[in-house]
């Protein structure tokens, strides 16, 4: 089986659909979206709608949730007080102006999407089991990466948030990160994905 994990959209329909082709022209089995669909680019509502329309499943970011979790605010600024510039533009700024565009059905089917999905031996969550904000970096150390993701039990874990791909063979463990389909920080413009196949990243 082919399976791709798409994560990180952030409402860039452009980058979405040269995705979506791609994906197409690999004939892929089964597609699942990793989180943060809609804040910071210029088409949310497009992108939330054409994930239904492509029927791709997935799970929740944290910019998915602060859409309807403007309280998170300060438990964030709490835990990384030096991010609050970036915090105060994405809760103050885009947060809104995003909603508005999405409207109140949008919003609330995307206030359904769970944090985790087990896919036969994968899992994938968007930041880490306990975390939909915290999350390693491709440089993180074997031992981080199997404190964060090593009690999930499952042979692989795939997470996005931190919009750098990469796949780590821990030995029984494999931890993947699906990059950024909308916005990449790996030095790579290009709209990144995971491909799975057989359950090798």
């Amino acid at each position: 089986m082919r399976l791709a994990i798409v994560s990180d959209i952030h409402g860039n329909l452009t980058a979405l659909e040269a995705v979506a082709a791609d994906i197409a022209r690999r004939r892929v089995d089964r597609v699942v979206h990793g989180g943060d669909l809609v804040l910071i680019g210029a088409r949310p509502a497009e992108v939330f709608d054409r994930i239904g329309e492509l029927d791709w499943p997935g799970i929740v970011g944290n910019t998915d949730e602060l859409l309807w979790r403007p309280d998170e605010f300060h438990t964030q600024l709490e835990v990384a007080p030096k991010l609050e510039p970036l915090l105060r533009v994405l809760f103050e700024e885009y947060a809104p102006a995003t909603a508005d565009r999405l409207g109140p059905v949008r919003l609330g089917a995307l206030g359904q999407l769970l944090a985790t999905s087990r896919i036969g031996k994968l899992c994938l969550v968007h930041a880490s089991p306990s975390s939909l904000w915290r999350a390693p970096m491709p440089s993180a150390s074997d031992d981080e990466l199997l404190r964060t993701y090593g009690e999930v039990e499952v042979p692989t874990v795939v997470y996005g948030h931190i919009h750098r791909p990469f796949v780590r063979n821990l030995g029984a463990l494999t931890v993947a990160n699906a990059g950024s389909v909308g916005l990449p920080w790996d030095g790579d413009p290009r709209a990144s994905y995971l491909l799975i196949d057989d359950g090798e990243p």
